[in-house]
């Protein structure tokens, strides 16, 4: 499938790859999920009306409102609203016609709007998730879930997040590649635009970042689906947790800002017709807070048991990232003195979004003292300080829809509609979010508090209720812009100075008519056609170079039904794996050595479940090999910037990403294994390896990695019998190491070591069980590169994806000679 049907067609959604439609989708669902997290939240501040609650809302359910409002805004709305901007925007500033991988892109929203869904559903399944945003432990697993009922909810909610992450992880591959490698020419990294910097180095944070958060939810999902130990002991299990969640938690707040930070950098610029002071200062200040961002992580841990010398070691970290962003606020206030303001509404939403940040960045240097954290942690300080940074990061965003609606929609607003929208937004963020200064000694989370706090509570709901006006109000103003609005022109904006401004509004299927060139220092279309050589022949090298990129270009595909097909079968999987545990809790007492403390897993078994795992896995099968064998024309530019990572192909430059983002998840699994087993003391860790077994796999897979060599050798020379007997010999080796590992389990199973006899054996179990599924997938596609080769003579004209897949083996074979010793010797 490669014909795009027109706008108007519901097909048209259900197929796209193009990055513009995808930006569209994104924008869509995450404004959805903002109406559904602002629900949920008004919902609890009206229960707050009163000190112990007004009876609106049950104690599980109070519990509920509170922490899904927090997942859905920081998960489902805050990160993917921006990367609805970067997909539509980003492409144009950079001078890209799409983004390097397109189907991937598509999958990255179908994954996003499946997880959305079914995190939505798991409110149907007895209970959504009621442990905080933060999901702490022990808290986070069944043993300590006071509803019975809730296992299966909170397991599809967890599940939804972990599916989430997948998407992430996608699009940031997508992103880094197109960024490095499909910029026009002429455009180094150092021009690129403010708002595609920041973008970029928000991916970059997302790809370690969420990765560690990828790891917490691998091992909190075992834990709950098949009765692991990780964050069930005493041993550490909440330090445990604490570590790997704030990793990726800090790091999420610039995530989540950086973005919003982009905007106002590109609408000050543009509506006080100067270029932003200190360009080059600010870029190097977002550098420098992109790279401390992941040195901060225990600050949001100073009441737990970490050494004081640490905690004063982070407390300064702290202070120092925030002395990048005085940089930047300073750029911004001088860009303001020193051009002529026009108070427009995307100029009006990111100024507020300044003063927002300036309060919520200095109550924030409160809590990064170790002494004052300790009265402030845990209190409404926090949750004001909190919203006055997160939520100043969405009125810039909001200030970003109003700024590009003209570009997306092709119609002009009402200025006076969206100034009233930003004086109400405005004013009820202060009302809601300020009062929680003067409460702060309200314990988050809970809605006892003292009578003489009542009056700031109750000035916080009617806040929120005249915010949530606020956000009606911009709404009412682009749907009456979209149905009545006049027709914007090309650039709506005297001083804008990005590429997306030098198109129709909105911009063709093709963004360009010729190609983007910055090649003269300014930007021009350059006609690479045979026609523009005024009748004569193109010459040299550059030239039939440019016409062959003319011509495939012109057959770029832009639908694909299987990405969609793939989200499906990912939903109707992880919607059935929500439901295993009672199954996994009847397994276990079946043995005989069932895991202590299994109240919490108690719900009855559903055969519904397994059904529809079965089904999703089949689902995925099909989807999968369809997706493989589908002819998708993506080409790449001829003529593109690439430093510095030019001497790399796209595609192999994503499988290096892709393994960057492993190696985090790697280290965190056996991180988590080394933090236990030093928690609980080296020598007392009592586990009895199979040493000889884990011999054996470790010279079966070094024999296959050298078998994956010859494969891309005899691809190399166009010897189809060479390439189907090395890749067959590399199937037989990645099998015989699975043979092997399942005798080591099936012994271990014989002596009653099951994966919850100990935390010894839930490690032992689920890393290696994690390097066994990596195993999984590399055979799966070993077969298929069988299929391929058999039935089309695949590889032998173009041989890099066997060098791809090699990348991989070698990786996966890498992590076992990690893993053997840690194991088997030591």
């Amino acid at each position: 499938m490669s014909d795009l049907p027109p706008m108007k067609s519901a097909k048209r959604w259900l197929v796209t790859t193009n990055h513009k439609d995808v930006g569209i989708l994104y924008i869509a669902t995450a404004l959805f999920f903002l109406v559904m997290g602002g629900v949920m939240a008004l919902l609890f501040r009206a229960h707050l009306w009163q000190s112990g609650g007004t009876g609106l809302l049950t104690n599980s359910q109070f519990n509920q409102a509170v922490s899904t409002h927090g997942l859905i805004m920081v998960f489902w709305f805050l990160s993917p609203i921006a990367s609805g901007f970067a997909n539509y925007f980003v492409p144009l500033q950079i001078g890209a016609k799409d983004l390097a991988f397109p189907r991937l892109n598509a999958l990255s929203y179908w994954f996003y709007l499946f997880s959305g869904l079914l995190f939505a559903l798991s409110f149907f399944q007895g209970g959504s998730w009621e442990g905080g945003w933060t999901m702490y432990a022990p808290l986070n697993v069944p043993t300590y879930t006071p509803a019975l009922e809730a296992t299966t909810g909170s397991n599809a909610a967890v599940l939804a997040l972990l599916l989430f992450v997948f998407s992430i992880t996608i699009g940031t591959i997508n992103f880094l590649v197109t960024m490095h490698r499909s910029r026009a020419e002429g455009l180094g990294l150092w021009n690129m635009p403010l708002f595609s910097w920041s973008w970029l180095l928000t991916v970059w944070m997302m790809l370690f970042a969420f990765a560690a958060l990828l790891a917490a939810l691998l091992l909190l999902s075992i834990d709950r689906i098949f009765l692991t130990q990780y964050f069930a002991t005493d041993q550490g299990s909440g330090l445990l947790w604490g570590h790997l969640f704030w990793f990726f938690g800090h790091p999420e707040v610039y995530i989540v800002f950086f973005p919003a930070l982009g905007i106002m950098f590109e609408t000050f610029q543009t509506f006080t017709g100067r270029r932003l002071v200190g360009r080059k200062w600010v870029i190097i200040a977002m550098v420098l807070v992109a790279v401390q961002s992941f040195l901060v992580w225990m600050h949001h841990m100073f009441l737990t048991t970490i050494n004081l010398e640490i905690k004063t070691l982070m407390m300064a970290t702290t202070i120092g990232i925030s002395l990048p962003f005085d940089l930047m606020v300073f750029a911004l206030i001088y860009t303001m003195v020193k051009g002529r303001v026009r108070f427009t509404t995307p100029f009006l939403f990111s100024l507020g979004a300044l003063v927002l940040f300036i309060l919520g960045g200095i109550t924030g240097v409160f809590l990064g003292a170790v002494v004052l954290d300790y009265e402030f942690r845990g209190t409404y300080w926090v949750v004001a300080h909190f919203h006055y940074v997160m939520v100043s990061g969405v009125t810039a965003l909001v200030g970003g829809l109003y700024y590009w609606w003209p570009k997306i929609s092709g119609k002009m607003y009402s200025e006076t509609l969206g100034k009233l929208s930003f004086a109400v937004y405005f004013v009820g963020f202060n009302l809601l979010y300020f009062p929680m200064f003067l409460a702060w000694e309200t314990p988050r989370r809970v809605f006892h508090f003292g009578e003489e706090l009542q009056i700031y509570h109750q000035l916080a709901t009617v806040g929120a209720f005249v915010l949530g006006a606020g956000v009606l109000l911009v709404f009412v103003t682009l749907a009456h812009s979209f149905l009545a609005g006049p027709r914007a022109p090309e650039n709506p904006w005297e001083f804008s100075r990005t590429a997306e401004w030098a198109i129709p509004s909105p911009p063709p299927l093709e963004n360009w008519d010729g190609r983007p060139s910055y090649a003269s220092g300014r930007l021009e279309f350059v006609d690479d056609s045979p026609a523009a050589t005024d009748g004569g022949v193109a010459q040299g090298q550059d030239a039939v170079s440019r016409t062959a990129e003319t011509h495939e270009e012109e057959h770029a595909d832009h639908a694909s039904i299987w990405p969609l097909g793939i989200g499906a079968g990912m939903f109707a999987l992880f919607l059935g794996l929500s439901g295993l545990t009672p199954y996994m809790v009847q397994f276990a007492q079946g043995t005989g050595v069932a895991p202590e403390g299994l109240q919490g897993t108690a719900a009855e078994p559903t055969i519904a479940y397994p059904i529809v795992t079965v089904l999703g896995l089949a689902i995925l099968a099909y989807t999968l090999f369809n997706f493989g064998v589908e002819q998708f024309d993506a080409p790449v530019m001829n003529i593109a910037e690439r430093w510095p990572f030019g001497g790399v192909g796209n595609t192999k430059f994503g499988v290096w990403v892709f393994l960057a983002s492993d190696v985090v998840v790697f280290g965190a699994v056996i991180g988590a294994f080394v933090f236990m087993r030093i928690h609980m003391g080296w020598n007392q860790w009592e586990f009895d390896a199979i040493t000889m077994a884990g011999l054996f796999n470790t010279y079966v897979l070094l024999t296959s990695s050298f078998t994956v060599i010859l494969a891309l050798v005899m691809a190399e020379r166009k010897n189809k019998r060479g390439l189907l007997a090395t890749l067959s010999a590399t199937l037989l080796l990645g099998l015989t190491f699975m043979g092997v590992k399942a005798f080591e389990y099936s012994s271990k199973f014989a002596d009653g070591h099951y994966w919850w006899y100990s935390i010894e054996y839930s490690i032992y179990y689920v890393t290696t069980g994690l390097h066994a599924l990596h195993v999984i997938l590399g055979l799966l596609i070993a077969v298929f590169m069988l299929y391929r080769v058999w039935s089309v003579d695949a590889y032998l004209e173009d041989h890099r994806p066997v060098e791809f897949f090699g990348l991989y083996w070698h990786f996966v074979d890498i992590v076992w000679v990690l893993l053997f010793p840690l194991f088997y010797l030591m």
